[in-house]
């Protein structure tokens, strides 16, 4: 990690205690609704999750099956299946049936620049 880790000094508060009441008001104006952040946390907590991280990683490259993931993570079948439903209920991955075989993909594009934006932040 190239960052140092930050520690809370004098200079990282205000000398002088002002509210810049035209800041705060725009803040609370672009604020995201409740129910999106509760749903924004949820996301990013689900994400925060190594072995789930690991999958969403591994599907950036390409549709899988619980197969697939589960001889990459090394893990059971049914501990994918279990990451695999919380993913899908957040709209994270999704899947698509082939005969007796469901591959899971990457829901859209966003998930995948998710990813990416997260890895480019911590290797700069």
């Amino acid at each position: 990690m190239n960052r140092k880790k930050a520690s809370l000094t004098q200079e990282d508060g205000c000398q002088v205690r002002v509210v810049h009441l035209a800041r705060v008001a725009q803040a609370r104006q672009e604020a995201v609704a409740p129910s999106e952040a509760d749903r924004l946390a949820l996301t990013f907590k689900t994400l925060g999750d190594p072995t789930r991280l690991k999958m969403v990683q591994a599907l950036s490259g390409g549709e899988m099956c619980v197969c697939d993931l589960a001889a990459y993570l090394k893990v059971s079948e049914s501990a994918v299946s279990h990451q695999l439903r919380r993913l899908k209920d957040l709209a994270l991955v999704k899947a698509r049936r082939e005969g007796q075989v469901l591959y899971y993909s990457l829901d859209d594009d966003h998930v995948a620049r998710l990813l990416q934006l997260g890895l480019d932040h911590i290797r700069e």
